[in-house]
């Protein structure tokens, strides 16, 4: 690894640690960290995440920086109940910039939903029948989101109608056909839109293993995003929503997914989700629908209680 410079200074509020830079960031009141690495470890890509849920670590690469200066940077992170310690490594142990730096920070905090206050989410939810129990029992559960939304989106599809380890092998299966490794950093970045929707559909389906439907629904969604669709939390939510779902293969429960893992939805509610159709007893998508409703604006946090009542967070 390349050591920086002896006049390179670290960027401010953070420390520098030869190639690396370190800095802290703090939830905004309560924080069940621990449901955060559970979370992030049972959606974690073989090659391009790596999870340690004894140790509360995490690892993967984002991409910071604007126009010929962005790149991919490691972020790892340390999970503790006072917040999360992070540490950015460029490729090549490329130090990172000041600017590198605080857009990292900005990225973990809404990747980790580290700016909400809950206490008026517990509040709201204090006295209702079905939450009222899950919260008391597990305060501080935030909405994980994830840094890049047509990761997201693309995982989501692989994982239609199968169970959530076999998406993560099928994403494994994608990110090593074609994704890229970042030098320096041992891990590999998630295949771009560009290189999807450029690939042979018979050949995808072959390197990941997938349905022909599954296969042409990835380089359907691979070709919007690369012709302009941006999957994230500044968009219009609604004109996302509406581009997503014209995409042959996405219907209603993806597009409402990615609104509260990819958008930032908070009030996003998959109806249609059989997890959440299951814990609130055999309900109908219809039924769920109306039952959310009592849970607005906060239905997204009703979502992840009432999925943490029932599911693991870990493979």
């Amino acid at each position: 690894m390349t050591e920086a410079p002896p006049d390179a200074a670290a960027p401010e509020g953070a420390a520098s640690d030869g190639a690396a830079a370190r800095f802290v960031v703090e939830p905004a009141g309560t924080w069940d960290h621990l449901h955060a690495v559970g979370l992030l470890a049972a959606h974690s890509v073989p090659g391009a995440e790596a999870t340690d849920v004894a140790a509360a670590t995490h690892a993967r690469l984002v991409e910071l920086g604007t126009g010929v200066a962005r790149a991919s940077y490691r972020l790892d992170l340390s999970f503790a109940s006072p917040g999360v310690d992070v540490t950015v490594t460029g490729a090549d142990g490329v130090l990172p910039t000041e600017a590198t730096v605080d857009e990292a920070r900005r990225v973990v905090r809404t990747w980790l939903d580290l700016d909400t206050d809950l206490d008026d989410v517990e509040r709201g939810f204090a006295d209702d029948p079905v939450l009222g129990p899950l919260v008391a029992a597990r305060p501080g559960i935030r909405v994980t989101g994830n840094p890049d939304g047509f990761e997201t989106a693309v995982m989501t599809v692989l994982g239609q109608q199968v169970s959530l380890a076999a998406a993560r092998t099928f994403t494994g299966r994608l990110v090593a056909a074609y994704g890229d490794p970042v030098a320096g950093t041992g891990l590999t970045r998630f295949p771009r839109a560009e290189r999807l929707a450029a690939a042979d559909v018979d050949e995808l389906r072959a390197a990941v293993g997938v349905t022909n439907s599954r296969a042409r629904t990835i380089h359907a969604l691979a070709e919007v995003v690369a012709d302009g669709l941006v999957i994230a939390p500044e968009v219009d939510h609604a004109d996302a929503r509406r581009r997503l779902l014209a995409v042959p293969g996405i219907g209603p429960w993806t597009v409402e997914y990615l609104a509260v893992r990819a958008l930032g939805d908070r009030d996003a509610w998959p109806a249609g989700d059989l997890v959440l159709r299951r814990v609130l007893g055999g309900l109908t998508t219809k039924q769920a629908a109306a039952a959310g409703a009592a849970w607005s604006p906060w239905r997204a946090y009703a979502l992840f209680h009432l999925w943490a009542a029932v599911l693991p967070t870990a493979p």
